[in-house]
């Protein structure tokens, strides 16, 4: 199988001690590209340094939401500057995140739409964080319009994940759809329509259901697949291979 991680920070120093083993493992596994978003702007320059002169390994540049306390005013026209000289294949770690004390909404929603609007006066894909704030997300996105992305570990209902779809939107799912307790999120990966499925791991966050309690890895993303084609009845080679598709039409990679 060939698979597309379409998110894994690789850049964390959860990786520092063996990242080139990281590496290896994931290509071993069949992961031809992995997107690593950034979480705040004190990231970006190792992150580009360690995708320089690496084929699979493509870096999206963002403010996250969980990172708000890092973000400053500046860091809105810093990000259009690298934006406009490193060319990334999205914009993003970005979003909402309503489920964690004492991040102020309003300072989240200035960053979001600060960077949504970037995402759409450059045609970039976003990649969007939406905990317990999927709505108030959908919402954003309408209004400010000509967008395109994913929603990464999708955990809302079959009725939100419609309206990003309809949206033009994808959903990605990683390790908590390999639970069985995870019965909504299972329920959605057995029924919904594959083109609007990306595969991811958020490592070295969110390790599946035979790792449970370790770190993460991007090669843990053939897990995911072989979860999600039992759920369905499908072949891991069919998951893989559309998925790998949607991923690679939403950001620009090779297929």
């Amino acid at each position: 199988m060939r698979l597309i991680d379409s998110h894994c920070h690789l850049d964390a120093a959860e990786f520092d001690a063996d990242r080139e083993a990281v590496i290896a493992r994931a290509r071993d596994a069949g992961v031809v590209h992995q997107v690593i978003p950034a979480v705040d702007a004190a990231g970006w320059p190792g992150l580009r340094a360690l995708c320089r002169d690496q084929a699979d390994l493509h870096p999206a540049y963002g403010l996250h939401p969980m990172y708000l306390a890092s973000h400053r005013e500046a860091h809105l026209p810093l990000l259009r500057e690298w934006l406009e000289r490193e060319r990334p294949v999205a914009i993003g770690e970005c979003g909402l995140d309503y489920f964690v004390e004492g991040l102020d909404p309003a300072s989240q929603h200035h960053y979001f739409d600060g960077q949504l609007r970037l995402a759409r006066d450059f045609d970039l894909p976003v990649i969007v964080h939406a905990r317990r704030a999927v709505d108030a997300v959908v919402t954003a996105i309408r209004r400010i319009g000509g967008l395109r992305g994913v929603v990464h570990s999708f955990s809302g209902s079959p009725e939100q994940a419609r309206q990003l779809w309809n949206a033009g939107f994808l959903i990605g799912l990683g390790g908590p759809v390999t639970y069985e307790r995870a019965q909504r999120l299972r329920g959605l990966a057995r029924t919904m329509p594959l083109e609007y499925l990306l595969l991811e791991t958020d490592a070295p966050d969110q390790p599946d259901a035979a790792i449970r309690g370790q770190r993460n890895e991007p090669a843990r993303v053939s897990f995911v697949c072989r979860t999600i084609a039992q759920l369905r009845g499908d072949s891991e080679d069919d998951i893989a291979a559309v998925t790998r598709g949607n991923a690679a039409r939403l950001f620009g990679l090779p297929a």
